[in-house]
């Protein structure tokens, strides 16, 4: 009675109230976890708990597993919905054990500590519809691992699940019709630029279409489409796959990431000459991506024929609909979304109080925000008279393009997420 008349006076959360309120929240759910695991190791040792421990990261719907050595054990810890949690500290004479245990699943040399391993934990060993990637390290205390839990097959996600405006999921289905030309998801690591990418490859994949992928690694398994893993250990890259494919007659072709001049200047001439390329790339924000491209020696009347549209994306958390509760914007909250009083006073937004639901954080899982960008003649003009970045910006903007930020305040508005993540979306650009 005395916790819910505190959580009921409780004064509107800012960003340091909410992570601090996490950070609490999260011990209950931890404990409970590393309670579990260590008795586990109690009884039957390292090989079952390395069992346990990926059965419950797939449960709870992580992305990442992170082994780190320190001077006392290994600190494992999982990425659910964006952000690390520990999870369980295992003690110094068990760290090389579990190490060599993953290595061995994993296809690597156990025998090799000084130089980094990549290995791969297949669907067989797991006896589960899902792969791992494994990354090895050496640091200053010892092996250090990092297990990508990729995307299960089964749970396909559909363009229009993905988080979209309406008139930017419109653009999209449009732009991924065309005959021929280049599209782009851009965006950091962990920001679901392959999910956005193999969800417009469904649209395209039709009995009447050739559809080929070049990928480092295959993420995701798709029926009817040829899938090529590229592997650098023999010398066969993106360059020499995209080569060899483009003289077995593609109609649609999907790049896993453009990172070099010679990828991405294939990659652009395939698209001027019938091919559909849909890619990867880093880039900031979707307007960026030009000057990536010149960076990359990709002339700029190429650049304008070939790119037909460029997605830059990020992902928010979820407020969780189990622990969801309203209340009115304060001051500060209304400047953040650029609301008068007037409007305030009609507005409500949401956060989580926190629940086992959600690993009593008040978020359950995530969804995109995005820019979508598609050339126009105004921009092309521009691009070919070499205008800067900003310059573009204020073209496409001008012309109807949704901005990240602006994406990210509808969804805050709508109560899909919280205020405090569109603030570490803001952070995030200024930094």
């Amino acid at each position: 009675m005395g916790t819910e008349a505190a959580q009921n006076a409780a004064p509107e959360t800012t960003s340091t109230t909410s992570a601090n309120g996490d950070r609490q929240h999260l011990e209950i759910r931890q404990k409970a976890l590393q309670e579990e695991l260590r008795e586990l190791v109690d009884v039957v040792g390292p090989g079952p708990l390395v069992d346990l421990l990926l059965e419950r990261a797939f449960q709870l719907n992580a992305t990442d597993i992170h082994f780190d050595p320190s001077p006392v054990g290994l600190r494992v810890r999982l990425r659910v919905d964006g952000m690390l949690h520990d999870v369980l500290e295992l003690p110094q004479n068990l760290t090389a054990q579990v190490i060599s245990r993953l290595k061995i699943m994993s296809g690597m040399d156990i025998t090799e500590r000084r130089l980094a391993q990549d290995g791969h934990i297949s669907q067989a060993v797991l006896k589960h519809k899902r792969d791992i990637r494994v990354g090895s390290g050496p640091t200053v205390y010892g092996e250090r691992l990092v297990l990508r839990l990729m995307p299960d097959d089964d749970q396909f996600t559909q363009l229009d699940q993905l988080g979209f405006e309406e008139d930017q999921l419109e653009r999209v289905r449009k732009m991924v019709k065309i005959p021929y030309g280049v599209l782009l998801a851009v965006g950091p690591v962990g920001s679901g630029k392959s999910t956005t990418m193999y969800s417009c490859l469904s649209l395209r994949n039709r009995p009447t279409d050739s559809v080929v992928t070049i990928e480092d690694p295959v993420e995701r398994h798709l029926d009817g489409v040829n899938q090529i893993q590229i592997d650098p250990k023999i010398d066969f890259t993106f360059v020499k796959a995209l080569r060899g494919v483009l003289r077995q007659d593609p109609d649609v072709m999907m790049i896993g990431e453009i990172r070099d001049p010679e990828t991405a200047q294939i990659g652009v001439r395939a698209g001027l000459t019938g091919v559909t390329v849909l890619s990867t790339m880093h880039a900031s924000d979707a307007l960026a991506t030009i000057d990536v491209f010149r960076e990359l020696g990709v002339p700029p009347m190429f650049i304008v024929d070939a790119v037909k549209c460029v997605i830059a994306q990020r992902l928010i958390r979820r407020v969780c609909s189990e622990c969801r509760e309203t209340y009115k914007p304060d001051e500060m909250q209304q400047a953040v979304l650029g609301l008068s009083a007037e409007e305030a006073a009609s507005v409500e937004l949401a956060r989580g109080r926190g629940c086992e639901n959600c690993f009593n954080t008040g978020y359950s899982g995530r969804t995109g925000v995005f820019e979508v960008f598609s050339m126009t003649p105004q921009l092309r003009q521009a691009v070919l008279r070499h205008t800067g970045q900003d310059d573009l910006r204020e073209i496409a903007i001008s012309e109807g393009l949704i901005t990240l930020e602006d994406a990210a305040r509808k969804k805050v508005l709508r109560g899909e997420t919280s205020i405090d993540e569109l603030i570490r979306l803001q952070v995030a650009f200024s930094a």
